[in-house]
């Protein structure tokens, strides 16, 4: 008798935590009371309702609060991690640029952005913008409707976040004294291979059972939502997110029939794709930028341009440096990875590469790139 799978337990991501955390201070601050939860909107659906671990009121304008993050049945290093945020609130004497002016830093534990490339530019602390506004959005929540200015001040600090981020890639990346504060949807959901995988077939085989003869293949919800902007006659079902799962994906597609793949894909996962690395989580980043410089080398013949790119400290970084100084290459690597995808198919099937910039604009669609390599 087999035995029922258990259901994986969903989790909030470090960037959901400091939200919370500042979320619980501001409301000690407004209403003199200390919170033992606080409900978080995600940035995608729904929320969460999180426990606070600690809230105490440091002066008459300030409060400290800490939340233990939760990654669910899919820890990371951050897993039961203690996120904080020291938040100071004054007023203002006018709301000429609005209600409520929010100031973010970096305190203990948050590392420091040191190199270029990243989402946040050098100097700045490791927050990204997805926790930056789920944590604007938190502060309006407690503060809105209420007639004065308000001046909100929030530290976002993690108190072992320089013992953890040892155990990152945050130097390499030159992230420095502590961990990085992410989250582009605010929720962790829990995928083993064998529940992913899976997941990824049904979805397919949806997309095959409801009349879809094209299925657009994406890494994650953003890739997704970019896709489904830029192909609004396709239905939902045509949509798929794979991961990491690329050989997989292609491979399941073709023993479906599916009649034809779009692959909808930012230029990070996009260089491992175009190189044919099967699982794109495995790859190794100073691996991925060194062939697309030899690319680079043998396409333009620009030694500089090609010492740029190798010295790149992200592919977002090498993604601006040909934006600038040869966007034709965005053509190269969408059609490598359309070469990539019919190596890794077993049936005949039509593929096409869109690749969007980080901003969600098509900056190649292999369709409209005919360009060949010499």
């Amino acid at each position: 008798m087999a035995l029922p799978k258990k259901k994986l337990r969903s989790g909030f991501t470090t960037g959901t935590a400091a939200a919370a955390a500042v979320k619980g201070a501001l409301c000690l601050l407004t209403e003199n009371r200390a919170p033992k939860a606080v409900y978080i909107a995600f940035l995608s659906e729904g929320g969460v309702t999180i426990p606070l671990e600690r809230v105490e009121r440091l002066s008459k304008t300030k409060a400290i609060c800490t939340v233990i993050k939760d990654a669910g049945d899919d820890p990371d290093i951050t897993h039961r991690a203690e996120i904080g945020a020291e938040v100071e609130l004054s007023m203002r004497a006018s709301s000429a640029e609005g209600p409520v002016g929010l100031q973010i830093e970096g305190g203990e534990g948050v590392g420091t952005v040191t190199k270029p490339g990243l989402e946040i530019p050098p100097g700045a602390p490791a927050i990204n913008p997805g926790p930056r506004r789920m944590i604007r959005a938190a502060v309006d929540d407690v503060l809105a409707g209420r007639r004065r200015a308000f001046k909100v001040r929030a530290r976002i600090f993690v108190p072992r976040g320089e013992i953890l981020a040892r155990k990152t890639l945050n130097a390499r990346l030159g992230i420095i004294g502590g961990i990085s504060i992410l989250g582009t949807t605010g929720i962790v959901r829990p995928m083993s291979h064998a529940a992913y995988t899976a997941t990824i077939r049904s979805a397919l085989s949806v997309a095959a059972a409801s009349g879809s003869r094209t299925a657009v293949l994406t890494t994650g919800r953003r890739s997704e939502r970019f896709a489904q902007a830029a192909l609004p006659d396709l239905a939902a079902e045509s949509f798929v997110q794979i991961g990491d799962y690329f050989r997989f994906a292609i491979e399941a597609a073709a023993v479906l029939r599916t009649r034809s793949v779009i692959i909808a894909v930012f230029f990070g996962k996009a260089l491992k794709m175009a190189q044919g690395i099967p699982h794109t989580h495995a790859a190794k980043a100073a691996l991925v930028l060194e062939q697309l410089a030899e690319w680079t080398q043998a396409a333009t013949g620009d030694a500089s341009l090609t010492l740029d790119i190798r010295d790149a400290n992200t592919a977002r970084q090498a993604f601006e440096l040909l934006k600038d100084r040869a966007p034709f290459m965005f053509g190269t690597v969408a059609r490598r990875i359309v070469r990539s995808a019919a190596r890794f198919a077993k049936n005949p099937m039509a593929v096409r590469c869109i690749l969007f910039d980080y901003d969600g604009r098509i900056a190649c669609d292999s369709d409209a790139s005919p360009r060949e390599e010499q």
